[in-house]
């Protein structure tokens, strides 16, 4: 079979379910803030750099939940695409008691907006109540464990690990489908960048030195983009990658602009990193090659009340492709949140 059908054939599956799953998988509406702007699909390389802390991680998470969410449930309406993610953590500090939170917060809140309405149509007794509140929390646990099985989690500790991670991806993803009947939708990446300064130390090591090329910056990221390339290929996903920046204030644009090197540089987008760059752009030029799309994140000056609360207001800008305006979102129980 040609490398260009896997795109769109999925081994003995009819033409009515090939449309519905390449449907589902050019669905954008099912990403938050500030990645709901561009129609986003299969076989998209997103950047999402900012500062620390930015929401990067947060804007994942909920991602990833809207991906391993149903549709609907029992009745309920979740508005989900009950697909797998996978999430390689290279920070590792991601916090699964997070996404658990945030999973349970999505689920009790949208089944007590539909017992509500139930009960607003119903004349119903304290007994029978009783009865339906404590079959709502068993069948809430039950959705829940169906969603958390559908995210899979990986932390690497160097880049070693994370090229093993790619180059065994394959078969695992393969045995994940079989066995579940659903394959990966979003490849998640946290944060792309965690190994650079230790990769590029490597570069400085006497020639003598074993493995220097295989550690070397410029190797290393060669490889994850032909691994990640391969991955998509066979295995059609949106990719999603977090990078924290060196600079967060545009005041350090012009002094980030001079200390750039020819061979970090992404000359194909020249017109976008010279354009006010508001952070100092270090990774290799085959990885920023490599991405189609850029989203800039950063906390704001300012708080915003909500609720009667106040919250943290960030900002978002899109430079691949530019975008001439400024989103601006919150996180709200939870959730990422677009604030007018």
């Amino acid at each position: 079979m040609p490398t260009s059908a896997k795109w769109w054939i999925d081994g003995d599956e009819s033409a009515a379910e090939m449309l519905a799953r390449v449907s589902a998988e050019r669905s954008v509406s099912l990403l938050p803030p500030p990645l709901h702007r561009l129609p986003l699909r299969v076989g998209n390389v997103v950047e999402l750099v900012g500062p620390s802390p930015s929401a990067k991680t947060l804007i994942l998470i909920q991602a990833a939940i809207n991906t391993i969410l149903p549709s609907e449930w029992n009745g309920v309406h979740y508005g989900g695409l009950e697909r797998s993610v996978m999430f390689i953590d290279l920070d590792c500090r991601f916090d699964i008691l997070c996404l658990s939170e945030m999973l349970k917060h999505r689920i009790m809140n949208l089944n007590g907006s539909m017992n509500k309405m139930n009960q607003d149509q119903e004349d119903i007794g304290m007994q029978n109540f009783d009865t339906r509140r404590k079959s709502n929390i068993a069948y809430d646990e039950e959705l829940y464990t169906l969603c958390m099985r559908r995210f899979l989690y990986v932390r690497c500790y160097d880049s070693f690990e994370f090229l093993s991670t790619l180059k065994t991806m394959h078969c695992h993803l393969q045995k994940e489908k079989e066995v579940k009947h659903s394959s990966i939708h979003l490849l998640m990446i946290d944060s792309i960048g965690a190994f650079y300064w230790v990769d590029r130390a490597t570069s400085f090591l006497p020639s003598g030195s074993t493995n220097r090329k295989s550690l070397s910056l410029q190797s290393v990221f060669e490889t994850v983009v032909q691994e990640i390339r391969k991955l998509v290929q066979v295995h059609p996903m949106l990719v999603i990658a977090t990078k924290t920046t060196t600079f967060g204030d545009r005041n350090f644009a012009n002094e980030a602009h001079r200390k750039y090197l020819p061979d970090t540089l992404d000359f194909r987008n020249a017109a976008t990193n010279t354009r006010q760059l508001p952070y100092q752009e270090n990774m290799p030029s085959v990885w920023q090659s490599f991405v189609t799309h850029r989203v800039h994140v950063r906390p704001s000056d300012h708080v915003t009340i909500v609720d009667r609360q106040n919250h943290s207001l960030y900002l978002s800008e899109w430079l691949l492709p530019s975008l001439s305006y400024l989103d601006k979102f919150i996180v709200q129980d939870g959730g990422v949140f677009l604030h007018n």
